[in-house]
């Protein structure tokens, strides 16, 4: 944590979210408010921690060991 209790990790937008991630912002929204991704709540905008979006990539990739294509293309 930094000074006065603000952690240190760095905010973004949820363009700059989108971009990294290569989705739409409503797709971050929708993470958002899903609670599939950390954020804060500045007035009328939201900031999500670097931290939270790296969390989210950590719980989201798939482990090509237990994923499974059954060729059926679904």
């Amino acid at each position: 944590m930094g000074a006065a209790g603000i952690p240190a990790s760095r905010f973004m937008t949820i363009a700059e979210v989108a971009e990294a991630l290569r989705v739409s912002k409503m797709t971050v929204y929708r993470l958002v408010n899903s609670h599939a991704i950390q954020a804060v709540r500045f007035g009328r905008s939201y900031r999500v921690p670097e931290s939270a979006v790296e969390d989210y990539i950590e719980h989201a990739t798939v482990d090509p060991e237990h994923h499974h294509d059954d060729g059926s293309g679904q």
